[in-house]
């Protein structure tokens, strides 16, 4: 096959949800039916004997939630599906934050009794922000949940997008009998079983069929009568709007039951977007060129802990990756030549030899390759978008042990390149290292890795910081003037950035009005505005 054949053969697309609305038990489901996975895992218990496959990482699989995104590839219908499972608890959703500038689309569920949850409208402004077109699965039917005309309605308000169903209920709870499949006018009927597949459903065709109103009684009426109320009000489904993130379809079944999956990846194979050109600072690329281009927009550290390796997460941009190709790395201008890169389910890997546009690949190594990082075949390019916000809590962090301090500066400085917390270094000598965080549970995933996987206990510390800023000024002397007269409270990033570090927003205000010539920015994005850096 050509590039172009084969570019248009991929589907990448991310999993995002408020926790506990079913989205790892999901992305299992549509795992096991590419027939990717022969059983699906078991999350409910935090010491069941089977974990999901995309819960890799040991804390997540004591605590029972996804902590770091998980890349999974499969095929399917001829396609092959990049999924990306992402971290639901708000602690994480720089990950996720992230994860959403490497996808084309999203697949998004919603937990039908709890309806948009705070967590779910935050990723649903990323994807809005970026028009990435949404797919949302209305998660939980076999329980007793919200009215589906309300949670239409609900969709609707905090998307600003029309919500389309493309299947509807009948019943909930106990007297859930299936759903209406209104595109193909016909009802799949509901059974309860995790081990049953979608082709062992019984089907029962039409709508005015007298078998389905006489089964499913009054039940059936009210989704009747719903039915023909969404068809008579509810806009006709406009691929183009979808696609431009104004319309999103919906889905409605039980991801713990296997019912509803079918459709769902059905309608990710027909109807999100094949890759597309990606904006670079200079050039627009194009994915089926034939020159090979990608970014890095996750690292995870020791995801093999007996190697202590790094792997580079890349979302491939352009053309054709082959193993062992010279690639440039185009911050360092350095070049190397990965044979190692793979593919991912989950944990497993398997070593791959090509890639294309729309692709997730694994680079092993012992970094060389940080967030943002651009590979190519030669060519000097920077993508821009990949965010990193300033952190709302702060704690410092020594360790106990003052023979394991080497052990636990490699492990900040990894953690920090990966993402998972940021690291800053004070420009007064002698301090301790300070850790950033969006959510508390940020530090104890920290404090814990850095024990099973660095073997250091750490101790952390309150810091008499709450707010941080980056900053950037046109003129230098400014910078300069501005770094040295306040010393005490600048501290660099991982990537030697300079942050400004206050205790409350007067002090932010007053630095503000005494500097004029300096930006300050809550978020910093790699591969734009130049910020202060060490000297």
């Amino acid at each position: 096959m050509s590039i172009t054949q084969e570019v248009a053969r991929r589907r990448t697309f991310a999993i995002i949800s408020h926790p506990d609305a079913g989205k790892t038990t999901l992305t299992e489901k549509l795992l096991l039916f590419a027939g990717a996975i022969q059983i699906a895992g078991s999350v409910k218990a935090r010491k069941a004997s089977r974990h999901a496959s995309s819960d890799w990482m040991e804390i997540e699989k004591q605590r029972g939630i996804s902590v770091a995104s998980s890349v999974m590839q499969m095929e399917y219908r001829d396609c092959v599906i990049n999924l990306l499972d992402t971290p639901g608890h708000q602690d994480f959703s720089e990950d996720t934050y992230r994860v959403l500038t490497a996808v084309d689309a999203a697949l998004m569920v919603i937990d039908a009794a709890n309806g948009v949850e705070p967590q779910t409208i935050r990723l649903l402004q990323v994807c809005r922000a970026r028009n990435t077109p949404i797919i949302t699965f209305i998660n939980k039917l076999d329980r007793e949940v919200q009215e589906p005309l309300d949670l239409l309605s609900e969709i609707e308000s905090h998307l600003g997008m029309d919500a389309v169903p493309f299947s509807w209920p009948i019943g909930m709870g106990r007297a859930f009998g299936g759903v209406f499949d209104i595109r193909r006018d016909r009802m799949r009927v509901f059974r309860s079983g995790q081990e049953r597949r979608n082709d062992e459903d019984e089907l029962i065709d039409g709508l005015d069929n007298p078998v389905t109103a006489e089964r499913f009684g009054d039940a059936f009426a009210k989704a009747s009568e719903e039915i023909e109320l969404i068809q008579a009000a509810a806009p006709e489904f406009d691929h183009e709007a979808f696609l431009a993130g104004k319309q999103t379809p919906i889905f409605f079944g039980s991801a713990i039951n296997n019912f509803g999956v079918q459709e769902v990846l059905d309608a990710l194979v027909d109807l999100a977007p094949k890759p597309g050109a990606r904006q670079a600072l200079q050039r627009v690329v194009q994915p089926d060129e034939p020159k090979f281009s990608g970014v890095i927009f996750k690292v995870q550290a020791n995801m093999d802990p007996a190697h202590r390796d790094r792997v580079a997460f890349v979302r491939v941009s352009s053309g054709r990756f082959e193993r062992g190709m010279r690639l440039k790395v185009a911050r360092t201008g350095k070049e190397i030549r990965p044979n190692n890169v793979v593919s991912f389910l989950s944990q497993r890997r398997d070593l791959l030899d090509e890639a294309y546009a729309g692709d997730v690949i694994g680079i092993p190594n012992h970094g060389v390759l940080q967030l943002g990082d651009v590979l190519t075949e030669g060519e000097t390019l920077q993508f821009t978008g990949l965010p990193f916000f300033a952190p709302e809590l702060f704690q410092a962090v020594e360790v106990k042990d003052p023979l394991r301090t080497k052990q636990l500066r490699i492990g900040l400085t990894q953690l920090g390149e990966e993402g998972a917390i940021q690291v800053f270094r004070p420009e007064v000598a002698g301090g301790s290292l300070l850790l950033g965080a969006v959510g508390q549970l940020q530090f104890e995933v920290v404090a814990h890795r850095l024990k099973t996987e660095y073997g250091v206990e750490a101790r952390l510390m309150p810091s008499r910081y709450n707010m941080a800023r980056w900053f950037t000024a046109e003129d230098p002397k400014v910078l300069r003037k501005f770094m040295a007269a306040n010393a005490a409270n600048i501290a660099y990033d991982v990537v030697d950035a300079a942050a400004f570090l206050v205790s409350s927003s007067a002090q932010l205000r007053v630095a503000q009005e005494l500097y004029p010539g300096l930006e300050f920015h809550a978020m910093r994005e790699h591969g734009g505005k130049v910020f202060g850096q060490h000297d």
